[in-house]
């Protein structure tokens, strides 16, 4: 191989190398400002919110006044719209049964879903399976798995649960 031959080599090699370098970063643009993309950021945001607000939901600790109001104070922050109102509504009443029965509860989200994506209209549709370890004051806790469907809605602070319903056992 002569010099002429080599010289023309590397010129081909280094354009081959611009060439790629210029294909990715024209498919990383591309990319960048899917839509699909933005969708799917926001679809696990939305689900990630949802799957902890429902957590929060089933879970309180019964065994003193202060824990009550906590618990109650963060059922209210993950809640927005009529499920919020009829949280505000009932507080003094289910503090007061809480504190008699002095149960702790704790919801773990097993599995979770969207069912619907609105971005434009800001709300969702969740489906979630939660197991509730419940800790009464005397006797033996247990667990018990419940079916949810959830409305969630953007606001200002993030995505909220808006409705709630449990899904009875063999509902199709």
């Amino acid at each position: 191989m002569n010099a002429r031959t080599r010289s023309l080599g590397g010129w081909a090699a280094v354009l081959a190398a611009a060439l790629i370098c210029a294909l990715g970063g024209w498919s990383y643009a591309q990319a960048r400002g899917d839509d699909d993309l933005a969708y799917a950021k926001t679809r696990d945001a939305v689900l990630a919110a949802g799957k902890h607000h429902l957590a929060r939901l089933n879970s309180l600790d019964g065994k003193d006044a202060v824990s009550v109001d906590a618990g109650l104070r963060q059922w209210l922050a993950v809640s927005t719209g009529p499920l919020h109102d009829q949280l505000a509504r009932t507080r003094s009443k289910d503090a007061s049964e809480l504190r008699k029965s002095g149960s702790t509860a704790r919801g773990t989200v097993t599995d979770a879903a969207l069912t619907a994506l609105d971005e434009r209209t800001g709300t969702a549709e969740l489906i979630a399976t939660v197991d509730i370890e419940v800790t009464p004051r005397t006797g033996n806790a247990g667990t018990e798995r419940k079916r949810f469907e959830a409305t969630l809605a953007r606001t200002a602070d993030g995505w909220k649960v808006k409705a709630l319903d449990a899904i009875p056992v063999g509902a199709a």
